[in-house]
């Protein structure tokens, strides 16, 4: 798997940077065969990323650029205040969270300082600064290496730390809900932990402000049937609305 996710990375960096790919070249660049290279740009037109061509395929549209999390922190920020007070409504005493990192997700963790008796794992710095003086809270990191853009932890040491946990609501950031792809992140390593993730949670809550309906970013996290409940504002479209619902997804607009 991580062989094919290199293989596609490097597809779209082609892609960025010459707008169109054969089939033929990448084969001969990755030294696989031409099945395979059609499978990747199947996978990235399914996407909406690239239109196929004769022998190849054209970019069609730009993955979202990753903002770093100081950015993302100014943009949007009153709806992700009330998406992330809105989610922690859900959590109860006795309750073992997990939480993404995230902008939107650390305005979870303001509105969680006053709780009692929930233990909280992260791979986010940022969630476990707003987090350390929370007096009612047992607190426990992922550990991992560092991507700094967004202040979060991932790597082997990140996903074996979930090992031996079961956690009731893990609260998920994403940079992408797409309703066919599912939902998306830059990131191939913080993909892969929030992956991980999922399969170690009973309930999974994505937090999103609704720009990021529509959009698919290069790494998928999980396809919309693993999703229980999604959180966003009034601004998702009915039709996003409407197929969150159609797929058995709780959806809560603040």
């Amino acid at each position: 798997m991580r062989n094919t996710r290199q293989r596609r990375q490097h597809i779209v960096e082609q892609l960025l940077q010459h707008g169109s790919v054969q089939v033929s070249a990448l084969v001969a660049q990755h030294g696989v065969s031409s099945v395979t290279i059609r499978t990747d740009l199947n996978h990235l037109e399914a996407q909406g990323l690239v239109s196929r061509s004769h022998g190849g395929a054209n970019l069609l549209r730009m993955p979202p650029q990753e903002h770093g999390i100081h950015e993302k922190d100014t943009l949007n920020l009153p709806l992700k205040d009330a998406i992330g007070a809105r989610a922690a409504q859900l959590v109860r005493q006795g309750d073992n969270i997990l939480i993404d990192s995230g902008s939107t997700t650390m305005m979870l963790a303001r509105h969680m300082r006053g709780l009692r008796d929930v233990t909280v794992m992260t791979n986010g710095l940022n969630i476990a600064w707003e987090l350390a003086a929370a007096p009612g809270l047992t607190l426990r990191m992922t550990g991992g290496l560092l991507h700094q853009p967004s202040l979060s932890l991932h790597g082997s040491q990140a996903e074996a730390s979930l090992g031996g946990f079961s956690f009731d609501i893990l609260f998920l950031g994403v940079d992408g809900l797409d309703l066919q792809f599912g939902t998306t992140t830059h990131h191939e390593a913080e993909a892969s932990l929030n992956h991980r993730m999922v399969e170690h949670a009973r309930r999974i809550v994505v937090l999103t402000d609704s720009s990021k309906f529509g959009k698919v970013s290069l790494h998928r996290i999980a396809r919309l049937d693993a999703i229980h409940t999604v959180i966003t504002d009034a601004g998702i479209s009915p039709d996003y609305r409407e197929g969150l619902q159609r797929l058995g997804i709780e959806v809560l607009v603040v």
